[in-house]
């Protein structure tokens, strides 16, 4: 077998080949997750267009394609040329403020909806927080160790961005209700918080 069948057979340093071969055969695979990830996001979200009916959700979901969409041709760009993307990584923005409501309320036991059209803005929510939740902790796998440093780069600076899309959806679910915040007595929390100290740095 040569070497042009078996590349393994012989070592190579990443400055003895093109930017756009210069992937480890894991880092393909990974970004190759994360683009399929990023397209079953945005076509999902789609769909969801068609049942959401709150214009606040809606306003979101076609915020946050745009931006995947963007991200999308980002992420390809770089995989397949292994060089800086004629468009960079932008950062995305939420609307929605940082308040958050505490506290739990009594409400009917939540089931799986068996039919289509028992799905509501809760479901969709839930389901757009999922995607985010997936591709944010893809991206940052494949970047652990991706061997392309502009791949790396698009994907390390694309985390931030999916987690402030994600934090937007929870803090739409909290908004509404959907997604309560429990806290634990003062006492407990106290302790918890004040399970740890200070250590001192050693001198070298």
């Amino acid at each position: 077998m040569d070497q042009q069948q078996n590349p393994n057979s012989q070592m190579k340093n990443s400055n003895q080949m093109p930017a756009q071969q210069s992937h480890s055969a894991h880092e393909l695979y990974d970004v190759k997750e994360v683009v399929g990830g990023i397209i079953g996001a945005m076509e999902h979200y789609k769909l969801y267009e068609q049942g959401i009916q709150d214009q606040q959700l809606k306003d979101i979901l076609n915020k946050q394609h745009q931006y995947m969409t963007q991200l999308y041709n980002t992420v390809v760009d770089a995989f397949q040329t292994g060089q800086r993307p004629p468009q960079p990584t932008t950062t995305y923005n939420m609307e929605l403020s940082n308040d958050v409501t505490y506290g739990l309320t009594p409400g009917q036991p939540k089931q799986p909806k068996m039919n289509p059209e028992e799905l509501n803005d809760e479901c969709y929510s839930s389901f757009m927080l999922g995607h985010l939740k997936a591709a944010a902790s893809g991206c940052t796998m494949a970047a652990l160790e991706a061997t392309n440093p502009v791949v790396r780069r698009v994907l390390q600076d694309s985390v931030p961005n999916i987690c402030e899309m994600a934090y937007e959806i929870f803090l739409y679910q909290n908004d509404n209700g959907y997604y309560q915040v429990a806290q634990f007595d003062q006492q407990t929390q106290n302790q918890l918080l004040n399970s740890f100290t200070h250590t001192q740095q050693q001198a070298h």
